[in-house]
């Protein structure tokens, strides 16, 4: 399974970024690109542990589920709800944005295991630092994917 720790795997997500244009279109969803990489941004914080949601109740009952049949290869399903603090509404800078990630990526990888968080994930739980490197890049995935690229 991909994740973030790898080389290879932040190589093709940082490619995939650059192909994105303040022109590309969503697939699904409401965000455009500069969001949706701003999100992805706000998502790899939580992963390091700058911020810190409270687990949700329906976390706490199919948290578990959920990210196990991510870990299975099922995709991300569109439009999927995420926490409040990781939606972006307002308008950003598409460059601006895709700096910003491509420097959370270079810490993320940098700091490796010891670099994520123990607390856990607000809807999937208890993340093991392996598991919470390959949840982000099905999480990159998705929204990549979501603009075609």
């Amino acid at each position: 399974m991909k994740n973030l720790f790898e080389a290879a795997t932040i190589a093709e997500v940082k490619q995939r970024m650059a192909e994105l244009t303040p022109e590309s279109r969503p697939q699904w969803g409401r965000m455009n690109a500069a969001q949706a990489l701003a999100h992805c941004g706000i998502a790899l914080s939580m992963a390091a542990g700058e911020l810190t949601p409270p687990r949700s109740l329906l976390g706490r009952v199919f948290g578990r589920a959920a990210i196990n049949s991510l870990f299975q290869g099922k995709p991300m399903g569109r439009n999927a709800a995420g926490h409040p603090t990781a939606q972006v509404t307002d308008e950003r800078d598409l460059e601006t944005e895709r700096q910003n990630l491509l420097h959370r990526l270079d810490s993320f990888q940098a700091d490796g295991p010891a670099g994520c968080t123990r607390h856990p994930h607000f809807f999937f739980g208890k993340l093991t630092p392996e598991e919470w490197a390959a949840f982000q890049y099905i999480h990159l995935d998705h929204h990549l994917r979501q603009f075609g690229v």
